[in-house]
């Protein structure tokens, strides 16, 4: 069409250019549907919806694996278990100090006997078995004597003056009955300080209290 022409209108108005500037979108997004369509076979009267994004999208906190590439995982941090120490016992860790030694025990000294007579005579032995004059059985092997007075049970101590050898003899028997002999033991008791071959000696007693 000669002589025509077109002509375009400025506007110069905030409205005016807020106008022009929606027909324009609209012309844009309008041509780009239309060639979608008719690339697709679709109809182009079917407009895609509009959906309103939201405002802001919420943040999500960034994983501790961020950075890594998918198969490497970050693997547990192994920690040493502690170590078994033998620790000493309170009572070991003292000082050893070496243990008592246990007191010797001394033995009481056997209660002193009291000499209420003494003298010297002679002695003999004898060795057949008899009643005592106490009405024991006579046993020449233990320690007894026979004295003619000495109450029986009466303990004396005969010492021979020779070797100094001496025995403690208990009185259940009267005798003997010869001249110049004051006390008769028993075989055992005479062979304690002289040979019994001897047959018979000088000794000196000493009646014990």
């Amino acid at each position: 069409m000669a002589g025509r022409h077109s002509r375009i209108r400025m506007f110069t108005s905030p409205a005016g250019i807020a106008a022009t500037a929606a027909v324009g979108v609209a012309l844009v997004v309008g041509g780009t549907v239309g060639a979608v369509q008719l690339a697709s076979g679709e109809p182009a009267d079917s407009a895609p919806a509009l959906v309103d994004a939201p405002a802001s999208s919420p943040t999500v906190p960034a994983s501790p694996s961020a950075g890594l590439p998918p198969s490497a995982s970050p693997s547990p941090t192994v920690t040493a278990s502690p170590k078994a120490t033998r620790t000493q016992a309170a009572s070991r860790s003292k000082a050893r100090t070496a243990a008592p030694k246990p007191a010797a025990t001394t033995k009481k000294p056997a209660p002193t006997s009291t000499v209420v007579d003494s003298g010297s005579c002679g002695a003999s032995f004898y060795d057949e078995g008899q009643l005592t004059a106490n009405g024991e059985n006579f046993n020449p092997d233990e320690l007894t004597a026979a004295h003619k007075t000495l109450p029986f049970d009466t303990k004396v101590r005969v010492t021979n003056p020779a070797n100094g050898k001496s025995v403690t003899v208990r009185i259940n028997d009267r005798g003997p009955f010869i001249e110049g002999r004051c006390i008769d033991l028993s075989r055992a008791a005479f062979a304690t300080i002289t040979s019994v071959d001897v047959g018979a000696l000088t000794v000196k007693y000493e009646v014990l209290g």
